[in-house]
């Protein structure tokens, strides 16, 4: 089987940071596949990078090689970073960018990326993506040893816990993350609530009923709490926007009341 790397960023589209981070890839390993899962993030939004990579990267085969470049701190004494977790590899940052995929699993081994024979000859100090992590990920995916990366890392960056409390029948948590769709995702586990259908969910003063199966559980234009794929409630409105409802800085906190 051909091996795989995927590419996550915040570069967008526009401009040829992705194309040059391919060709180097192809460069060193012709035969990959090269698979893009969003450079849609936000600029320099490291949260979001971690829900996109922690909520992609188990549908891939193991062995897959995970490229994650939402870098703020390129150039700075932040730490370039290779982790094996879960049968798979990703590389970037040690920014806090892989704390999903390292909560998620049960272990896990990091290492600083220090071998310059797997950089590119020239290093610009900010292009880590191309001239660094780029040929990294093309190596890894030929089955360079792990070990050969550099020396482990034993206390990776991670960021804050998205946390979420459980107080009787209450229980409230956070927006993690907003989507293309304006879906507020929080961080409350589907399997938090008990009682889907008594619980009332309250966001930004306004009160749902119930947890739905569907977006289409309610009327056009009005809001609707699902359980969402990603196993999490999501705040949603049905052929709309939440982020319109509640505003483009979306509420701190979500109460979940379960009925008695």
């Amino acid at each position: 089987m051909k091996s795989i790397i995927t590419l996550t960023t915040d570069f967008g589209s526009r401009d040829h940071y992705v194309g040059a981070m391919k060709g180097v890839m192809l460069s060193v390993n012709k035969d990959a596949v090269l698979v893009d899962i969003t450079h849609c993030v936000d600029s320099h939004d490291i949260r979001a990078a971690s829900f996109a990579i922690g909520n992609s990267y188990r549908y891939f085969p193991e062995k897959t090689v995970h490229l994650v470049v939402v870098d703020p701190g390129v150039g700075s004494m932040r730490k370039p970073l290779a982790l094996s977790a879960d049968g798979h590899f990703f590389v970037g940052p040690d920014n806090g960018v892989f704390s999903s995929v390292i909560r998620s699993c049960e272990d896990f081994s990091a290492r600083e990326i220090k071998n310059s024979d797997f950089f590119l000859k020239e290093i610009s100090s900010t292009f880590h993506g191309r001239d660094i992590f780029s040929p990294v990920a093309a190596h890894l995916s030929l089955g360079v040893p792990f070990p050969e990366i550099g020396p482990l890392i034993h206390d990776p960056e991670l960021l804050p816990h998205d946390e979420y409390s459980v107080d009787g029948n209450n229980i409230r948590g956070t927006v993690v993350y907003t989507d293309k769709f304006g879906n507020f995702i929080t961080s409350i586990p589907t399997e938090a609530v008990s009682d889907g259908d008594g619980a009332v969910v309250t966001v930004g003063g306004k009160r749902v009923t119930g947890i739905s199966e569907s977006y289409s559980s309610v009327e056009p234009g009005e809001i609707v709490a699902v359980g969402g794929s990603g196993g999490h409630i999501e705040i949603s409105v049905n052929q709309g926007r939440a982020s319109d409802v509640f505003g483009e800085v979306p509420p701190e906190v979500i109460i979940v009341e379960e009925s008695s």
